[in-house]
């Protein structure tokens, strides 16, 4: 399932957008779920509380906040969203590049040039950072790896702790074990810690970034430093 967002202050040109892109999915044979926003500031909203967009459709001039400026505050926190500017005006293009944004499509949209980039959208997703995908709360969540700090596993639940939220869900931590990358390392039999998260390593801990703490078992204070290395 591909995750997408419009954002626009025109009713019609949501409706354009979003019938587009299921278009495209119909012919991609593709599933996807479509959540329309009609200004910035509802969309930071929401994105504040779910990151789990993986494709924005972003009106560059609306009212209150712009898409630029939209753009700016989801790359403050490097958000893997791939992001596709909707302008009228050839001279913001440029501004583009600031924000990586992978395409400009300019109005009136062609349906073919919508296709075409979509596709790449799609194709630079599926070739992207390494993630995991959770059933939470009764929806679909995306977490790349990047954002989870560590895993913590007590009385059959597994909770995420990433840069922003944490997630409780009824799982074993060995799924996880075997799912992440060589990137996570199991401190403890209740513990998975990102390698790219560690400030310090002591004999029985493990500082995070977020000055966090995780304990680390006996016996693996050499193995861990091993792994630190190698990875970092």
């Amino acid at each position: 399932m591909l995750h997408v967002a419009i954002c626009d202050d025109e009713e019609n040109e949501i409706e354009y957008l979003k019938y587009a892109v299921e278009d495209w999915a119909k012919k991609e044979d593709i599933i996807t779920n479509i959540e329309t926003y009609a200004s910035a500031e509802s969309f930071l909203f929401q994105y504040e509380e779910c990151k789990n967009y993986q494709i924005l459709l972003l009106d560059v001039e609306m009212s209150g906040m712009s898409g630029i400026d939209l753009a700016k505050k989801i790359r403050q926190n490097q958000d893997n969203v791939e992001i596709i500017f909707i302008t009228s005006h050839f001279e913001f293009i440029g501004v583009g590049y600031e924000v990586d944004a992978l395409h400009y499509l300019v109005k009136p949209v062609k349906a073919g040039k919508m296709e075409e980039v979509l596709s790449k959208a799609k194709c630079k997703i599926e070739a992207g950072e390494p993630s995991i995908i959770i059933h939470y709360e009764g929806e679909v969540v995306k977490l790349y790896e990047k954002e989870i700090l560590y895993l913590e596993s007590l009385s059959h639940y597994v909770t995420i702790y990433t840069k922003g939220k944490e997630y409780k869900i009824k799982a074993n931590i060995s799924t996880f074990a075997q799912k992440l990358s060589e990137d996570f390392y199991q401190t403890h039999r209740s513990y998975l810690v990102s390698l790219k998260h560690i400030m310090r390593i002591s004999r029985d801990s493990v500082t995070l970034d977020n000055g966090g703490q995780v304990p680390l078992a006996r016996g693996k204070y050499d193995q861990i430093n091993r792994a630190y290395i190698e990875r970092n």
